[in-house]
Formats: C-alpha cells, structure tokens, sequence
C-alpha cells in the first residue's frame, strides 16, 4: 500500500481530502424518523467550508484571530474548524456538557472573536456574562436561522468568497484546553504539524485496515485530542465514513444503524458492555448462559494451547459451536461489520480485552495526552500485547526517567519526544517549564517501562500514587479500575495517603444491584440501599474477594464509604474523559472519609 505522505498542515489535509474522496460520503446524521442516516459528501463538506471561511473573512478573522465552538460532534463542528484553518486563525473547541464558569475561562483566557454554538440555549448563557468578554465580538448559531445564524454567515460568505490560506507547518492550529483534575484548565498549544504528523503516524500503523470503506461511529468528542486526531483527522486521510452517535442511552441502536467497521472508543464503553452481557447471562441462566461460558471458556483454553504451540480438535469445535450460536449474536449488537477498536484514555481490563478478541472484535490499547496531540504508542493488528499500550508510532521516541521513582521499581516516568509534542500551555510559562524537558521532551507525570521488544507498560500516575503509614507504595488507579469491573459497582474511589490502610468510596450500580436486592427482600430504593447493612456486607466481600486475586493486602481497602450520588461531569467529579477529579471528591466526602479511619 502506498505510503501516506504529511500534509504540511490541516488545510492541506482538508483539502487533500476532499479532492481524493469528492463523491464519498463523510458524514451521516440520523433523520428525523430516526431509521435512517442523511450523509454529507466530501465535496458537499468543502463547499460549506469555503462559504464558511467566507463569512468569518467577512467578520474580520484571519491570522493571529481564534475562533471557538461550543457543541458536541457534528459535521458543523468539522465544518467550523477546517474553516477557522483556511483562515489562518486558531480554534478552540468546548464541550457542550460544560460548567458555565469554564467556558467563560476558556473563552478568556484564549481570546476568542469568533464564537459558534450548537444551541440557542448556549447562546443565551454565553449572553449573560459576554459583557466580561471583552475580545468576543460575535456569536453564531448553528440551530438557528435568519440573522446570527450559522447559515446566514454561509450565505455571506458564497457571496464573498475567500481563498484558504495554507498555514506554516508551526502555526498554532488549536487550544486544547485540558479537564483541569488539579486547578484551573490549561489551553494546550497544538500546532498543524503536531496534528498532522500524529494522524499520519497513526495512519501508517493502520494502513493495511482502513480505507475508504472504513466506517466509523463517532463516541468520543472531537474537542478532547483524541477523538479529533484518530477519528476525524486520520479518517479524512483515508476516505472513509463517521456516523454520529446521538446519545449514551441510544448507543446500541446507533451501533445497529451505522455499522461501524473499527471504533475509536476508551475502555469504558467495553467493560459496561462486558458487565451488561454477564448481568444478562446470569439472569437468563440455562441453555444460552451454558453455550456463553462454554465459548469462553474454549477461546480461554484455546489461547493457552496456542501459547505452547499446541490445538485441540473438541476444544475448537466447543468454540465453533459457542460463535455461531452466541458471539455472532453479540457481533450483530455491534452493526455486524467491526473489525476492530482502538482505546485509549485507561487501560483495558485484560481479562474483558482477551474476550472481545476471542468473539472476533480486538481491542487495541493506545496511549498518548492532550501534549501530544495525542498519540504517543499504539498497538496494532500486526504488533500488539495485550496489557501493554504498544510501540512508539513513527517519529516520536519514549524515554523512561527513573530518578523520580523512590520505590525501587525498575520503571519511572515516560518522557515523550517527537513532532507531536506540544508547543506549551497559552499563557502559563512556569507551568509549560515544569514539563518540558530542556531537550523538548515532554514529562507526561505518568510511570511506565519499555520491555525488551520496545512495548511500552503504563505502571501508575507519579502524581496520584501515595505511600500508606508503612511506607507501602499504592497506585489507586489500577485498583479503581478493576473494582469497576464488578458488575453490582458502578464507580469507586480509593484513599488513604499517609494513613495505616486505604478507603475506598463506592457507587453501586444501582440498575444490576435492584434487581439482587428485589430478589432478597431488600430496599431497591438508591439511598436505602446504601443504607442497608445487608447489601453493604455483601458488597464489602464481593469487592475484597475479587481484589484478593491481584493485590496485597496493604492495597485492599479496609473501610467502604457507599454512597448514591455517582461521579458525573455534571455535579464536576469527572473530566470530560471520565477521569476523576480527585480534589473534589475529597473537599465533598472528606468528614465521611475521615470518618472511616476512627
């Protein structure tokens, strides 16, 4: 397959694209009734985008000016940014889950002139504090119609065509502006080249796999780095097709719809689809749960024979039989067509990443930030271990500093170099000198090792990781993650820096729990629930019985805190990519913590 060449910036990339791939379609929407998809071509993209780019030459934007967009994906977000590029300004994206006094910061801090919003809503709150906002001079809509109507700039713009102007490889492109787990959110300088150079990187690993065939359904937001550079960036390399996720709670029949052929996604997804299935089996019990551990438990078997070069014939057949009879069914839930995931964000849980590929649906586990646009190591097809996060991708090289590990571990901190390193964070000089290397390195606060064939292993959080009252090292992510992975448990948090044994505050799943409390005579309500000593013990064990089977008992925690109230982006516990904000768990639930301990 030819080789794909770095496009000197987006514009370039944009416009490649839509050259290459005019009559494909790019993105589908789903219509009104719901049972169907609407799709915009490339070429119909690259219409919007010149009458785009018009209308904001037009309303003064040009270099040196930002543009912003406040919504979730939808082809008028892409839209809006490949026009900000053409015109030479940055863009800066915003979810539209969002805390009000975040987008008034972000808005600020990067100068925005230009601002576009999915909603009439979000214009009327952007309203109310604009005044404060002394470089915002617009606001557009794209619901809407007539006069401040994304469309109305359209129209202006195909009277007053602009030509695209063709950006330096390090002009800024973007401001990612980061969750904020520890204070206020940092704008991270993303330029052209730090893009292109990443979604090319990525795309030579996948070439063999994606096309223009290739079909993706759109999950993750496009505002995060992830999402933008993986899906919409990588895939208009290749020709292929996004369809638009509506909702979390429509995810299945949008997964029925568009039939994605690979999924850009973060472990989340497949552990609640992974718990789901089990939670089901275990209801429906007879035949069909007989046939569903039967093909588990012969993938599992035949994996272990094929690590010793050996196969079984009752062993294969079991698995044939358990495939056409169960796993297809599952395969279907997924569109009938996925060839395969990437994710990124959190590790996958081994034991869930072996049983996707085992039903023909591999996981790969990536690994990368928002400072590095964001792609740093990939597993792939070809080249992957399962438990790692893969190799380096092309051109970025993976130092591991161990000077800051004090355990004595034979790991340290993974220092990233390469063209997708970021050029700082927007007005923040002392906090882009505390990460960046004198050499351009980039010290990602994360814990890692490189194994002998290059693989790198993610081991912990520097920041995050505490020593108990006996000096014991605990590295509270990993145990999260994998009390998570209980069925009856929806979120956890663990705690006990400094203190003879860890805590932990845990979020029942409260659907999968109901129905075991309805089946014993127990309160089904959520806050009586919690409350329900019977259910608290039987939780308490489950989730000290499972830990029991991976960590010493310094790690396990001794005390649980069970509460109702789960962490959301809403009440400000979770990162827009589900990371906990850990500060403020702990200003909400810290007498209750400390509670535990007397």
């Amino acid at each position: 397959m030819q080789e794909t060449k770095t496009p000197e910036n987006l514009v370039e990339l944009f416009e490649s694209g839509v050259k290459k791939f005019k009559d494909n379609p790019l993105f589908g929407v789903k219509n009104k009734a719901g049972d169907d998809l609407d799709w915009m071509t490339y070429g119909e993209m690259g219409e919007r985008v010149d009458n785009l780019r018009g209308g904001m030459v037009q309303q003064g934007i040009g270099p040196h000016t930002v543009v912003g967009f406040i919504g979730n994906n939808r082809p008028e977000w892409a839209i809006t940014a490949f026009a900000a590029y053409g015109a030479g300004a940055r863009f800066v994206p915003m979810y539209e889950a969002e805390l009000e006094s975040t987008w008034e910061y972000i808005l600020k801090d990067s100068n925005v002139k230009l601002l576009m919003v999915s909603k009439p809503e979000i214009y009327k709150k952007i309203s109310a504090f604009k005044d404060r906002l002394p470089d915002l001079e617009q606001i557009f809509v794209v619901e809407a119609e007539g006069k401040g109507s994304m469309a109305a700039l359209e129209d202006l713009g195909k009277k007053n065509p602009a030509p695209a102007v063709k950006p330096k490889k390090n002009d800024i492109a973007a401001l990612i502006y980061t969750s904020g787990t520890t204070g206020e959110p940092k704008g991270v300088l993303l330029s052209h080249n730090n893009f292109t150079s990443n979604a090319v990187g990525g795309n030579r690993i996948y070439q063999d796999v994606l096309n223009e065939t290739s079909r993706s359904i759109s999950i993750l937001p496009w505002a995060h780095s992830y999402g933008q550079t993986a899906e919409l960036y990588n895939w208009m390399l290749v020709g292929g097709s996004i369809g638009f996720m509506e909702s979390v709670a429509t995810l299945g029949d949008d997964l029925a719809l568009i039939k994605p052929t690979f999924m850009i996604a973060v472990p989340r997804v497949f552990n609640k689809i992974y718990d789901g299935l089990w939670a089901k089996m275990n209801e429906t019990g007879g035949l069909a749960k007989a046939l569903f551990e039967m093909g588990v438990n012969s993938a599992k078997k035949r994996r272990e024979l094929a690590a010793d070069g050996k196969s079984s014939f009752m062993v294969n057949l079991k698995l044939k039989i358990a495939d056409k009879i169960v796993f297809q069914k599952i395969r279907d839930k997924f569109g009938g067509r996925l060839e395969g995931a990437l994710t990124a964000s959190a590790l996958m849980n081994i034991e869930i990443s072996n049983f996707f590929s085992d039903i023909g649906i591999p996981v790969f586990d990536c690994y990368g930030l928002s400072e590095t646009s964001p792609a740093v190591t990939m597993n792939c097809f070809s080249a992957f271990k399962t438990g790692s996060v893969g190799r380096p991708i092309e051109g970025v090289k993976v130092v591991i500093d161990p000077s800051v590990v004090e355990d004595g571990s034979d790991d340290g901190e993974i220092i990233v170099y390469g063209p997708n390193v970021m050029h700082g964070y927007h007005n923040k000089p002392e906090a882009t000198r505390a990460v960046m290397t004198v050499d351009g390195g980039f010290r990602t606060g994360d814990r890692g090792r490189l194994d002998e064939d290059g693989y790198l292993w993610i081991t912990g959080r520097i920041k995050e990781q505490y020593k108990l009252q006996n000096g014991k090292y605990v590295f509270p992510g990993a145990i999260e993650e994998d009390i998570r992975l209980l069925p009856n448990i929806a979120n956890a948090m663990i705690s006990g820096e400094g203190k003879k044994y860890n805590v932990c505050i845990v979020i029942p799943d409260f659907e999968v729990l109901g129905k075991y409390a309805a089946a014993n005579n127990l309160p089904t309500d959520p806050k009586e629930m919690v409350a329900n000593q019977a259910i608290k013990d039987m939780l308490t064990a489950e989730i000290t019985e499972f830990l029991k089977q991976k960590y010493g008992g310094y790690e396990i925690p001794k005390k649980f805190l069970f509460i109702a109230d789960d962490f959301t982006l809403e009440n400000g516990m979770l990162t827009q990519t589900m990371k906990l904000k850990r500060r403020v768990v702990f200003e909400k639930y810290d007498d209750q913590i400390e509670a535990l301990y007397k």
